[in-house]
This record gives C-alpha cells, sequence and structure tokens, in this order.
C-alpha cells in the first residue's frame, strides 16, 4: 500500500494526514486502535507512527503499523532514526518493516534519549537522515528490485518489471533546526535529503504561516522540488506549550501564550488551541499546501480542527463522529 504521489491539493479536496505515537504500554493499544479508527474514517492521505529514541518502543511501532495495514484503508508510514543506529540495525530494521508490508517511512537523524548527551559514541555510524534515505532505498533494492506479476491466461509466464520504490519523508524546519549552524544549514540539508531520494518533506510545527509559506519560497529558489508538507500541531494547554518549545526551539508565540495562559478552564483552552490551528490550515490550504496534523494520540482534537478549517467534508464529518 503506497501513498498517492499527489501531496499537492487536488482539485476535489485537501489532502491531510496524521501523526500518532505508540503507548507506553501494551494496556494502551485498544485506545489507540479506537483513535485509529476515528483517523482513518476522515480519509487521510497516511498516518505516521513515531519510533522512540533508541528504538526504545520499535516492537509496539511495528505492532500499531501493521495494525494500521491490516484493518484500515490508510497507508501507514514509519518514522525511522539514525541516532543509536548503525547501518547494520537500521538495514536489519527496515528490511523488517518491509517484511511486514510498510513501504512509506519518514527518515529522521532523531535525538539521543533522555540523559544521553550530544556527542557520546551512542549515536552510531548512521550520520544523517540524507544516509538513512539511502539506505532505505538500497535495502528495498537489495531485497526485490523487480516484481513479477503473472500474466493471466498463460500458465507460468510473468511480467518482468521495476518494483515501486519506498515512499520516503524527510523533516523539514521552517524556523530552524536548534542545532544549525547557520541560516542555509536547513535548506542545504533538505536539498541533500532530496538527493538522496526523499520524495516528500514534512514540517516541524510552526506558529505562523508566513513562517511555512516563506520557508517554502527559500526552498523552491535554491532548488527543492519535492512536496513540503506542513506539520500543525494544536496546542492546547501552556504546558502543552512549554513541552514543544523545549523540545523544537521554537520562538514563543505571545498572542496564543497570553491566550492560554488566561484561559481559566480546560475546555475553553481547547477551543483556543483548534482555532489557531484551524487559522493555520487554512492559510497554508489557500497557498496550494495539505496538512499534516501531529495528533498527540487524541482523535477529537485534530477531527476539531479540520472541521474547523473547512477540509472536512459534511459526509466524513459525520463518518468520525460515529
Amino acid at each position: 500500500m503506497s501513498i498517492d504521489a499527489s501531496l499537492v491539493a487536488p482539485a476535489h479536496g485537501v489532502p491531510f494526514s496524521f501523526e500518532i505515537y505508540p503507548p507506553r504500554t501494551d494496556a494502551g493499544l485498544p485506545a489507540l486502535h479506537e483513535t485509529i479508527r476515528h483517523l482513518a474514517a476522515a480519509g487521510p492521505r497516511f498516518i505516521s507512527v513515531t519510533f522512540g529514541a533508541g528504538g526504545s518502543t520499535r516492537d509496539r511501532s511495528l505492532a500499531v503499523l501493521t495494525h494500521i495495514l491490516r484493518e484500515t484503508a490508510v497507508p501507514p508510514l514509519a518514522h525511522l532514526t539514525c541516532v543509536g543506529n548503525t547501518y547494520e540495525a537500521a538495514g536489519s530494521l527496515i528490511r523488517e518493516f518491509l517484511d511486514a508490508g510498510i513501504t512509506n517511512f519518514l527518515a529522521l537523524r532523531g535525538d539521543p534519549p533522555a540523559g544521553v548527551a550530544e556527542d557520546d559514541v551512542f549515536l552510531g555510524d548512521l550520520e544523517s537522515a540524507a544516509q538513512l534515505v539511502q539506505l532505505i532505498h538500497r535495502v528495498q533494492a537489495e531485497r526485490a528490485s523487480y516484481a513479477q506479476p503473472s500474466i493471466p491466461g498463460v500458465p507460468g509466464a510473468a511480467r518482468v518489471g521495476r518494483r515501486p520504490r519506498a515512499e520516503i519523508a524527510v523533516a523539514a524546519f521552517p524556523n530552524g533546526h536548534p542545532r544549525a549552524h547557520h541560516p542555509a544549514a536547513d535548506i542545504d540539508a533538505l536539498l541533500a535529503k532530496q538527493a538522496a531520494g526523499a520524495t516528500f518533506a514534512v514540517t516541524q510545527l510552526f506558529f505562523h504561516a508566513d513562517d511555512y509559506l516563506g520557508f517554502v519560497d527559500r526552498a523552491r529558489a535554491a532548488g527543492v522540488t519535492i512536496p513540503i508538507i506542513p506539520g500543525i500541531m494544536p496546542i492546547t494547554s501552556p504546558a502543552r506549550l512549554r513541552r514543544v518549545l523545549e523540545l523544537s526551539g521554537e520562538e514563543l508565540p505571545g498572542e496564543l501564550s497570553v491566550a492560554l495562559e488566561v484561559e481559566p478552564t480546560p475546555e475553553g483552552r481547547r477551543e483556543i488551541g483548534i482555532a489557531h490551528a484551524a487559522d493555520l490550515a487554512r492559510a497554508v490550504v489557500t497557498a496550494g499546501a495539505g496538512v499534516h496534523l501531529y495528533a498527540f494520540n487524541n482523535h477529537d482534537t485534530v477531527l476539531a480542527v479540520l472541521r474547523e478549517a473547512g477540509i472536512l467534508s459534511t459526509d466524513l464529518q459525520k463518518e468520525t463522529t460515529r
């Protein structure tokens, strides 16, 4: 099951996708399966599943990916990270995913686990997401370079053709990666990932539409041609805002921060976060983009964003609330 190659807004609707993460324990799987059911009913282009630092959620990540593959009509997309991975270990994991039927990936450099310094030997020998992109393509080619579908009515005969390549997404950073050494580093890195065979990019969260739109303009001017999908995260509490700022290095969004702080109720904060994310979604969609929503394993909030942004049709709105 492959992702539709058209990742810009088609005439009949706006493409969207979701990110979820595996639960901490197997006991959390039933609740996540219910969330997946609601997300899949909305008709996303794909659902991506995160991969814990150093492979800490490997088994549960694969379990969630295979559940999406078997129980829905939505292509699953597996996160893979370089940090802590050797070429041999990463190659083994890629083969395991391919054997399970997972053919769509998000190749990330990744961050070390908590408490592990950036320069520790834990980082492994995969140094960049571009190297991981190349490795995914190489493993797939070595595993099965050609497809041999049978010819109806001709026993024992088969057509030989090149097997479709894996779809490989990469990360993009509209406001710069926290570890970037110069302003153009992020676009240089995206160009390297494209040259390595990445087929599209998904951005880190941003708080102003112009951050994304300006980044896309700069990337196109530099020669990036792959689709760049905006990643949007509904921020529904001051605690969540502080956490994402800590992880991403983004600057504090003043108006959103104040609105969340002064609102006394969780319900009110949720509505503020949904409205802010919907405003972002409308702005990027107007410019011709689709949207990728970071769901935090909660279908209600991201589906509310799509409804408020006018992206979900009436029929889909009814289906996702059943």
